[in-house]
């Protein structure tokens, strides 16, 4: 499978021609992480060709990226639609274009489509959807987010809660200190401490050895959604 940027143009000297190839080196690495399997292009490429339009082909794009409320999303791409950011996918019957912005969010993605006695069912698991991969140079800010987000509040989620940073906080005599709010199920929650010294502590800690304290502001009077009373 080819990967092109519609909006990249013959190098006009040398530097251009390094740009080009430096372009197409990153794209190609970005396509690599995003899979479509045989039998998800089998079924878009039925899917496609009910539509009698010649050239359609499919957009693939997340909502609300980087947050908890992220949603994998795919629509039809009439002929013309695609924006020349788009990073285009080329199969045998059809193209699929990966909106620019999505892109970080949709490393490692696989969409692929399972039968059952139903007939089947198209699946997309995106693993970064909610938070993308950290760099080697991101910012303990970052990191810690990318922990929560990807690690810590799927856990949270079985029980209707969540955690988010707040701030950090470098103390003098202490070090560093991320200060979190936990939020739905969390708040309230008689278990709540424990779940912060023996999970999130632990797990941020072991990830994150710049910091030295973890500590809860969230205001646990409020009770009506705890999980635990």
């Amino acid at each position: 499978m080819s990967n092109q940027n519609p909006s990249a143009a013959a190098p006009a000297n040398a530097e251009s021609a390094e740009f080009e190839s430096a372009l197409d080196t990153e794209q190609t690495q970005i396509k690599s992480n995003i899979t479509i399997t045989e039998a998800a292009q089998g079924y878009l490429a039925d899917l496609l060709s009910k539509q009698d339009t010649d050239g359609i082909g499919v957009r693939i794009f997340v909502e609300h990226p980087g947050t908890p409320r992220a949603e994998c999303c795919m629509a039809y791409n009439q002929p013309g639609e695609e924006d020349s950011a788009d990073l285009k996918f080329s199969y045998d019957s059809f193209e699929a274009f990966i909106d620019a912005a999505s892109v970080p969010y949709l490393e490692d993605a696989v969409i692929d489509y399972n039968k059952d006695r139903f007939g089947g069912q198209l699946t997309f698991r995106a693993p970064n959807s909610k938070v993308p991969k950290v760099g080697a140079d991101a910012s303990i800010e970052e990191r810690i987010n990318y922990v929560l987000q990807s690690e810590i509040n799927p856990s949270l989620a079985a029980h209707g809660g969540d955690v988010q940073l707040l701030e950090l906080i470098e103390e003098e005599g202490v070090g560093l200190t991320a200060v979190l709010k936990f939020g739905g199920g969390c708040q309230g929650c008689s278990a709540v401490d424990m779940t912060l010294r023996q999970g999130v502590e632990v797990q941020l800690k072991q990830q994150i050895p710049e910091l030295t304290q973890v500590v809860d502001d969230t205001d646990h009077t409020r009770t009506e959604n705890a999980y635990y009373k």
